[in-house]
């Protein structure tokens, strides 16, 4: 019998060079060897630098959490599973039985699960509030709140918060402020520089911008809660994949490009869709109509973001005709892809919540959400203006 070389059974070494790969290497390794239990233990304790178990962290989760650092101005940041898993992550870390958050009444409908349903299961009392209103905020806090979690501009409609006001109640009463920044991202916005302790990203939206990556990321001020957060991920689990990182590293790169040409187009389509005949109203916040339209300049200055909203009149059967007549343009609960996907939050993101419920966000059944793309202006404008109409009949 031939005996089996050595050489296939046994671990290659990685090939010494000269020079090194352009191109982020991915690293799918799920264990690292060390070379013995003291060199192990210094890795744990922190006198040198190494990698264990990939659910404790791997090279590719570290080399996009340095780049999104980067555009936070933060440190440390983790890369985790999701950004609902960043979310989990946050309050599972930060939060115990007795404690009480305070969250924005327009955030992400899965968020707005988490606080209705999942939390109080774990003995963390939540309630929401108005976080364009620093009073309505501030008459919601009790005793036992400890931390605050607001979207700088709301899903779906678009509210600005009032952070700066939100920010300094929260460190008048030391409470953590946690702002999710996926909307607006560090390109307009860099929570860190307004008073936030806490900042999270859906990294599977703009940042990586291709759906086809499912990430999240969160940055903390302080490192012994930051110490929390990542011993909380690990024990649940909620390891970024070494492939999505990587496919993240790549979408980053032209995410400055992506951003700047999607808000152009956004601030076209709004102006047009604003004058087509079936459309009830749009919000978008660099229009001076918009509600918080001076508290989104002080803020954002001139950035207004690619993301719109807009009612048609008419109802569902108006939301179902527009959908048909433009095809081309993906009806998708997503947002933040390189193409323009169309969302309608009555019949997915906020689908748990009751009429009533979403009446009193001004979410209706004629109710669109677009997270604008880079292509075209003027074929995304004449697709969506000519559905609207047809909609309208």
């Amino acid at each position: 019998m031939t005996e089996t070389p050595k050489t296939v059974v046994r671990r290659t070494p990685w090939p010494d060079s000269a020079s090194r790969p352009v191109g982020t290497p991915i690293q799918p390794s799920v264990v690292y060897a060390s070379d013995s239990p003291d060199a192990l233990d210094a890795q744990y304790e922190g006198r040198s630098k190494g990698y264990t178990y990939a659910r404790e962290g791997h090279p590719n989760a570290d080399v996009l959490a340095n780049k999104i650092d980067g555009l936070e101005g933060a440190e440390g940041g983790l890369i985790l599973g999701s950004g609902m898993a960043a979310v989990t992550a946050v309050m599972i870390g930060g939060l115990k039985a007795g404690d009480h958050v305070l969250g924005g009444d327009q955030l992400y409908g899965r968020s707005l699960r988490m606080m209705a349903e999942e939390l109080p299961r774990f003995g963390v009392q939540t309630s929401l509030a108005d976080p364009t209103d620093v009073a309505a905020i501030e008459a919601a806090l009790r005793p036992e709140t400890r931390m605050i979690l607001v979207e700088v501009v709301s899903n779906p409609t678009l509210r600005v918060a009032d952070i700066e006001g939100i920010a300094a109640l929260a460190a008048a009463r030391g409470i953590l402020l946690v702002v999710d920044n996926t909307f607006t991202t560090p390109r307009a916005f860099r929570p860190f520089e307004h008073g936030a302790d806490v900042v999270i990203h859906s990294v599977t939206k703009l940042l990586a911008g291709h759906s086809d990556v499912t990430l999240g990321y969160v940055a903390l001020k302080d490192a012994g809660l930051r110490k929390k957060i990542y011993d909380s991920a690990v024990t649940l689990g909620l390891t970024p994949s070494p492939f999505d990182c990587w496919l993240a590293e790549r979408g980053l790169y032209s995410f400055e490009l992506r951003y700047d040409r999607a808000e152009e187009n956004a601030t076209l389509l709004a102006d047009a869709l604003a004058q087509t005949p079936g459309v009830k109203r749009v919000l978008y916040p660099g229009r001076a109509d918009h509600p918080d339209h001076n508290r989104a300049g002080e803020l954002l200055g001139a950035r207004s973001g690619n993301m719109l909203s807009f009612e048609l009149e008419g109802g569902r059967a108006a939301a179902n005709a527009f959908t048909r007549a433009c095809p081309d343009i993906a009806f998708a609960p997503t947002l933040g892809d390189i193409g323009t996907t169309l969302s309608h939050p009555a019949s997915s993101s906020h689908r748990a919540l009751t009429p009533e419920g979403r009446a009193a966000l001004g979410i209706s059944e004629g109710f669109f959400r677009v997270s604008v793309g880079v292509e075209p202006a003027e074929l995304l404008i004449g697709e969506m203006t000519a559905a609207a109409k047809q909609a309208a009949g």
